[in-house]
């Protein structure tokens, strides 16, 4: 299953992998794909928590604005 973060603040590589580590660590996450350009995440895994998914981006520092789907 895929899940389409949008993410506001982040501004270069370190904030990119900050946010793919704290995505990585959440259950049923297998892969995260950041970036920064675009203000987005690309999370895969089996049945993702979107709750959980944005709470681990904004204790990262971030602020989630969109889960798709």
């Amino acid at each position: 299953m895929k899940k389409i973060l949008t993410i506001e603040g982040m501004s270069c590589g370190h904030c990119a992998m900050r946010v793919k580590k704290a995505l990585e660590e959440v259950a049923g996450v297998s892969s995260a794909t950041v970036d920064i350009s675009e203000g987005k995440a690309v999370v895969e895994g089996e049945a993702p928590d979107p709750n959980m998914l944005r709470d681990a981006v904004e204790k990262a520092g971030y602020v989630v604005t969109g889960v798709l789907p």
